[in-house]
């Protein structure tokens, strides 16, 4: 019989692949939890890419009013919403955060399971995000341009 010692690693990473903050809470701790964004909004500005899984009105409420915008998909039975361009291309980046969470389990040994304490739990945990800040290839966003077409002007001057 083993220990079972159930966290969920919040991470927050910016489009080159980096390790921004992190958040560790019980395994039943929503996402959209204030205190998980309570921790991520210290260091956070501008807009927040997030999943289907982070809509929630307060959430979006209190980031707006500190500043920051969060930016999400459209569940199915959602109106459907005028978006910029850019931030449909950037919602389309996921893979970057499910790469971060891949190379934590495989690369840097982030193995949840073995631990039978809580002291040897974290300490695998920041070694593992230790070691992942010294690896040299980190996925990222590749470059995207969004050129600038004159075909919908009904009158050019």
């Amino acid at each position: 019989m083993g220990w079972c010692h159930g966290f969920k690693l919040h991470l927050l990473c910016n489009d080159s692949g980096e390790v921004i903050t992190f958040c560790l809470t019980g395994a039943n701790v929503d996402d959209r939890d204030r205190r998980v964004w309570t921790v991520f909004s210290k260091v956070l500005f501008g807009k927040v890419f997030a999943d289907r899984g982070y809509i929630k009105q307060e959430l979006f409420e209190s980031l707006f009013s500190q500043g920051i915008q969060l930016v999400h998909g459209l569940k199915a039975k959602m109106k459907n919403k005028l978006m910029p361009m850019w931030d449909k291309i950037m919602l389309r980046k996921r893979y970057i955060i499910e790469c971060i969470n891949e190379l934590l389990k495989n690369k840097a040994n982030l193995v949840h399971s073995r631990h039978r304490s809580i002291h040897n739990f974290i300490m695998n945990l920041c070694s593992a995000l230790t070691a992942y800040c010294f690896f040299e290839n980190k996925p990222e966003a590749l470059p995207v341009y969004v050129e600038k077409s004159r075909q919908l002007e009904l009158f050019s001057c």
